[in-house]
Formats: C-alpha cells, structure tokens, sequence
C-alpha cells in the first residue's frame, strides 16, 4: 500500500509540471505580445500563477522561454495536421491548417522583437521549424490530390509563401483576414477543374 500511494503521488507532481509548463508558455506568449522582449519574467510567473522558481526550474533563461514559446507555436502547426486529418475532408483540412499557419505568422511577426534577442540569433531557431512546418502541409496537399481536390502539380510550399509574401508586404494590423480571405482563393485556383478550363 504505501508503494502504490507513492507511485500516485509520484504522477502529480508530473501533471502539474506540464500543466504549469503551459501556462508559462501562454503568459509568455501574452507578455511578449505586450511588453516586447523585455517583459518581466517575474511578472510572467505571476500571470501564469507560479513562483519564479518554477519558471526558472523550466526556463533557465530569458532565451530559454523565447524559443520555447516559438517552438510551441510550430508544434501546434504539426499537431493539428494530425487531428485534421482525421477528423476532416481533405480539402477541408488543408483550408484550416493553412488558416492555422496565417495566425502562426501573425505570432512570429509579434513576438520577433523577442526572437531577434536570442545570443545565438534565430535562424537555428528558424531552420528547425522548417522541417515539421513543410512535412505538414505535404501530407496536407498530398490528400487533397489523392482525394482529386487539388491538381497534382501544385507545389505544397507556394502556398505557404504565398501566405507569408501577404504578411510582408501588408502594413495594416488586420493582414491576417486578408491572408485568410486569400486561403480560400489559393485552393480555389489549385483545384484541377481550374486547369482543364484554362485549357481549353
């Protein structure tokens, strides 16, 4: 008995890490939003409702939290081609993840003040996001055109550069309805049906 009611407190303690783990990430998240790169650490633990030695218990560092919270922001991109997948029509999926990746850029574009302070600089950073970002929408793509929603010479990329051209090139704060507007007009141009008219 007393091993078993050892080995279930032993679990808590896991389950509030990972629950505290995210609620740092999310208050993170906020505060560089708001405050830029120098936003209080102290003040982020107490928005997340932790001290500051469980903040930095997770977080060594102020770098450590930035790219942290960037990285998270990616692996939400990777998590949710996965449940899409499963639970949508292909075209369909592909719509709602590339809606996704509008509100990570608009992420990234906010929170760069803070990535751009990072010691070793970002494109580390930048270039181990690239594989799980472009595996995403391949898979995407891929069963679209399996499924003859879109044409098969569509190269998966273009979408997102597409995507990412709009961000750059936009001053106004409300970019991203316009890059989801354009969603819709980027799948709707790479349906196969588009082509054969065009052809004839």
């Amino acid at each position: 008995m007393p091993r078993k009611r050892s080995q279930a407190f032993g679990r808590k303690p896991r389950t509030d890490a990972l629950r505290n783990r995210k609620r740092i990430l999310e208050a993170a998240k906020q505060a560089f939003t708001r405050d830029g790169a120098n936003a209080s650490l102290d003040e982020i633990a107490n928005r997340a409702g932790v001290g500051a030695g469980t903040l930095y218990r997770h977080f060594p560092t102020r770098d450590a939290l930035v790219k942290s919270v960037y990285e998270t922001e990616v692996a939400k991109l990777a998590v949710a081609q996965h449940e899409f997948a499963k639970t949508m029509k292909p075209v369909e999926a592909l719509r709602a993840w590339m809606r996704l990746f509008v509100d990570y850029v608009a992420t990234k574009q906010i929170i760069a003040p803070a990535l751009n302070t990072l010691v070793d600089g970002t494109s580390k950073l930048y270039e181990g996001s690239r594989a799980p970002i472009r595996g995403a929408i391949d898979a995407l793509v891929k069963r679209a055109v399996a499924n003859g929603d879109i044409r098969a010479d569509l190269e998966p990329f273009d979408l997102l550069r597409a995507l990412v051209g709009v961000s750059s090139v936009a001053s106004s704060p409300d970019w991203p309805e316009s890059a989801r507007r354009l969603v819709d007009i980027l799948i709707s141009g790479s349906h196969p049906e588009n082509r054969s008219r065009q052809s004839k």
